[in-house]
């Protein structure tokens, strides 16, 4: 772990074939980082922009866009999870998370089906499947987990989800009779990128309504206390400027928490982020916080529910682009 007292985990929210021989290593090692992220988005960068993919292609072109898509993943998916094998075995997490088919988001067979499928083809008891919190893949996050395959829940931004996210993998821990190892991620610096604009204009603070929402859930589900269940905050990279590279890693910083953040955004955790513990906070700033934007005509559960809609749709939109190319 990052920090042990705090028992903070950091994860790397990257995955391409030639850094996980290098720089990936060289994090572990460093003992900065103790994990790793991918979503569709990240693999289309990667897939799409790296030479390191073109061999292994070219072998197989006979195979559907879908396959071809998989084989790859798969195979970067379990070079992280044996590099993190070691984290694993000495219980200091060493998970790597893979994201099931996002058009399935609305298809609870189909979601557990493919879950089951890629975990049992990578085959590393140190692989998370990851799942969009839908109403469909909650049922899904409660079957995988009562088959003891860790899950890590996504694309979060409402309390609601969360404790949707959380319930279902206590009834699948209650269904697996053992302890199995469960995220939430909490999206956050998105909030503000939608929001900030229209603060600024109104004079009121900015960069703050993603880490309220993120310290919210944080503080429900460290109460709701679910075997093996962690908040983890995503979507921590800042764009532009206006805030430290380190910000929301800094200001999110909770014990029995995990941030998946980019490498840039690690690194500047790693040099100049405060390592004092950031939450929880106090509800009445909270919720002081979003009454400030309701009484200026801000409909922050609309904006939710916008961001939830729009990361569905990159997810599909970037795992479309990677099996057209393909």
């Amino acid at each position: 772990m990052y920090i042990k007292d705090l028992k903070f985990s950091l994860w790397a929210d990257f995955i391409e074939r030639e850094y996980l021989d290098h720089a990936f290593k060289e994090l572990i090692q460093k003992g900065i980082i103790n994990g790793a992220t991918s979503n569709p988005s990240i693999f289309k960068n990667a897939i799409l922009t790296s030479s390191a993919y073109k061999n292994q292609l070219a072998q197989i072109p006979l195979l559907t866009p879908k396959e071809r898509y998989e084989a790859v993943a798969m195979y970067d998916i379990a070079k992280a999870a044996d590099i993190l094998k070691p984290l694993y075995d000495s219980q200091d997490d060493g998970y790597v998370s893979i994201e099931v088919d996002p058009f399935l988001c609305d298809d609870a067979a189909g979601t557990i089906a493919e879950g089951k499928r890629l975990f049992q083809t990578i085959n590393r008891k140190n692989v998370m499947i990851k799942v969009p919190a839908t109403p469909a893949g909650y049922q899904a996050m409660e079957e995988l987990s009562a088959c003891g395959i860790p899950v890590n829940a996504t694309l979060i931004f409402k309390k609601s989800q969360a404790i949707a996210c959380a319930k279902a993998f206590e009834r699948g821990i209650v269904k697996a009779g053992q302890k199995v190892d469960t995220v939430i991620s909490v999206f956050v610096s998105r909030i503000d990128r939608a929001l900030d604009a229209r603060l600024h204009e109104l004079g009121i603070e900015t960069g703050l309504s993603g880490i309220y929402n993120s310290a919210d859930i944080y503080a429900q589900i460290q109460a709701m206390q679910v075997a093996g269940c962690r908040v983890l905050f995503a979507s921590t990279g800042v764009k532009g400027n206006a805030l430290p590279a380190h910000y929301y890693v800094s200001k999110l910083l909770a014990y029995n928490s995990v941030n998946t953040a980019p490498i840039e955004t690690i690194q500047a955790f790693d040099e100049h982020g405060s390592k004092e513990k950031a939450l929880p906070l106090s509800q009445e700033l909270i919720k002081n916080h979003f009454l400030l934007l309701q009484n200026h005509g801000i409909d922050f559960e609309k904006i939710l529910d916008t961001q939830i809609a729009e990361g569905l749709e990159a997810f599909k939109d970037a795992f479309k682009d990677i099996l057209e190319t393909l």
